[in-house]
């Protein structure tokens, strides 16, 4: 499973834009591929089975915990479990390709941990808690309790930042994925 491959852990609050950054990265860079996380929660706007998640029903989920099937997993909500199948480093490794994450803080340093320098953990952050949650309300995906539940989880999460690579301030987003992309390829032609 573990080839010369590469590892890259985007992880951000919910609305900092670390999807945005990621996608663009994935245009620039045809060796990187996006790595399927797996959910158990449901399909949020337009996301597809198999392309924004592999979307698994809780007792499918717990089931695959207990096979081992995951390099990390976590219950990020009461009931709701995220986590990268094994089965998704191996397929892209396989190709030669090096992988890319869009992950949640606790999985993306899990992730560095069992990795170490073959993954560089990068944590994108908006400018403030005030534009983050007008971003999550501009989306229009989540109910008032559900954002009121992510700006908590946010709080929380920013605690973790300096155990992160590097920091990506998401301020204006051209910049932002410039600077990705320069530390990111940084990172892989290293």
């Amino acid at each position: 499973m573990y080839s010369s491959g590469k590892l890259v852990i985007f992880s951000a609050p919910s609305g900092s834009g670390k999807t945005t950054i990621v996608r663009h990265l994935l245009k620039k860079n045809p060796k990187l591929e996006f790595s399927i996380s797996a959910t158990s929660r449901d399909p949020r706007g337009q996301e597809k089975d198999g392309v924004d998640y592999h979307f698994l029903s809780t007792e499918e989920f717990r089931s695959r915990i207990d096979k081992g099937e995951f390099l990390e997993w976590e219950e990020v909500y009461a009931g709701t479990y995220y986590g990268t199948l094994r089965s998704e480093v191996s397929r892209i490794w396989d190709k030669g390709g090096h992988v890319a994450f869009d992950i949640d803080v606790v999985g993306g340093l899990n992730l560095k941990s069992h990795f170490g320098r073959r993954a560089l953990a990068v944590y994108v952050k908006a400018p403030s808690m005030e534009i983050l949650e007008q971003r999550l309300r501009n989306r229009g995906t989540d109910s008032e309790e559900k954002i009121v539940q992510r700006l908590a989880k946010a709080e929380e999460e920013s605690l973790r930042e300096p155990e992160f690579d590097i920091t990506i301030v998401n301020d204006d987003l051209d910049r932002a994925c410039q600077e990705a992309e320069d530390k990111i390829g940084a990172f892989l032609n290293g």
